[in-house]
């Protein structure tokens, strides 16, 4: 496999931990962080390994092993090789994620795919993948399946090397070497409530319906939009629902069983560059055509509450909250994560946490409680 930006779909997430370090054994690189893993159980850290993978400008991490976590939604341009290692048993997830490696970029004329579990005897789709061409023989060996190595690039006709190491003009906008001012074109899209959004015009990003069609962004915004009124049927409802982490959960997952899981709603946070909000946001968008807000603007204004409703100490937890809502989203808010916070805010000392905060019932009502000011009618006027 040549060594360029590469994601790994394992079995799980301990699969996806033997094969980083499997990858890692055996790599040339010297760099400590040529292959990472990206799961649920990896937290921030893993968020920062996906962030310097997306980013172009970067080469480490040059390998990212996942199980679950990175099937949609990651906007990487210049991902060469898809490397599947469990089995695939839906033809939506098929798709999205062979669709991971169909982003363009620059000297990027195609990507590979390793499938080691043969997913793709599953989901022959003519309509998808076109009529299928009869193979051809070597054009060397005249064999059906040769091992021929196929002939290397020629070299730059300026500087003479392969590949070329001509220095590159950066962009006059941006300054960047590899410019993207071209590529976010914004187009609007005009809903059946008569209102305009905004999206990011990419022609070259393919959505699927939950029937499995592939669909525009446009329409992948009004599959949405005509979903919403089957859960909630106000701005406020929704306020309502969002503020406490039980009936959000609820909510989430009734999404999802409807096509709209974390993975797509975070396709639809991309498309309204709206990446630093919550998914708050982007439900209230889509459904109200309401003005994003980033998190970091909502933290700040639910620190106000918070400074006149809970005593010193439990601001201070919940400004450490906060801090990871800010970084990571929403999903640090999730009653699951409460005793994982309380251990990384306390060292692992829930005595302590108990010592400042209460007794844990009274530690679980201030953590879901608090909750409701980040979603304050009046922060979002």
């Amino acid at each position: 496999m040549n060594e360029a930006e590469t994601l790994v779909f394992c079995a799980n997430q301990s699969h996806a931990l033997a094969i980083r370090d499997a990858i890692n054994q055996i790599k040339s690189s010297k760099d400590p962080g040529y292959c990472q893993r990206v799961t649920a159980d990896d937290g921030v850290l893993g968020e920062q390994h996906l962030r310097d993978f997306q980013d172009n400008e970067k080469s480490i991490p040059t390998i990212l092993t996942t199980s679950q976590k990175l099937s949609t939604g990651v906007d990487a341009r210049n991902i060469r090789n898809i490397v599947l290692m469990r089995p695939i048993n839906s033809m939506i997830e098929f798709k999205q994620i062979i669709g991971r490696g169909t982003r363009l970029f620059d000297g990027k004329n195609y990507f590979t795919i390793y499938d080691f579990v043969k997913a793709y005897k599953h989901f022959s789709d003519p309509a998808w993948d076109g009529e299928q061409l009869d193979p051809e023989p070597c054009p060397k060996c005249g064999k059906m399946e040769c091992s021929c190595v196929p002939e290397p690039r020629p070299p730059c006709g300026i500087c003479g090397k392969r590949p070329c190491e001509c220095p590159k003009e950066p962009c006059s906008k941006c300054g960047k070497l590899e410019c993207i001012c071209e590529k976010r074109v914004r187009a609007k899209v005009k809903l059946a409530d008569g209102k305009e959004r905004m999206i990011q015009h990419m022609t070259a990003t393919t959505y699927w319906h939950p029937d499995g069609t592939p669909m525009s962004a446009q329409q992948f915004l009004e599959t949405l939009f005509g979903k919403i009124p089957e859960f909630f049927e106000s701005e406020e409802e929704l306020r309502t629902l969002w503020s406490a982490p039980d009936t959000r959960s609820r909510l989430l997952l009734g999404l999802s069983e409807h096509g709209f899981g974390l993975d797509q709603l975070a396709e639809i946070q991309r498309i309204i560059e709206a990446e630093k909000s919550d998914l708050f946001d982007v439900l209230a968008y889509v459904a109200y055509a309401v003005a994003p807000l980033t998190r970091e603007v909502r933290a700040a204004n639910a620190k106000v509450y918070i400074n006149s409703q809970f005593t010193t100490k439990q601001g201070a937890f919940l400004d450490f909250v906060l801090s990871h809502y800010v970084e990571v989203g929403v999903e640090e808010l999730d009653q699951e994560k409460l005793s994982p916070l309380l251990r990384l805010k306390y060292g692992d000392s829930l005595s302590d946490a108990i010592a400042d905060l209460g007794d844990p019932e009274e530690i679980g009502q201030t953590f879901a409680g608090f909750q409701k000011y980040l979603y304050e009618s009046a922060i979002s006027a």
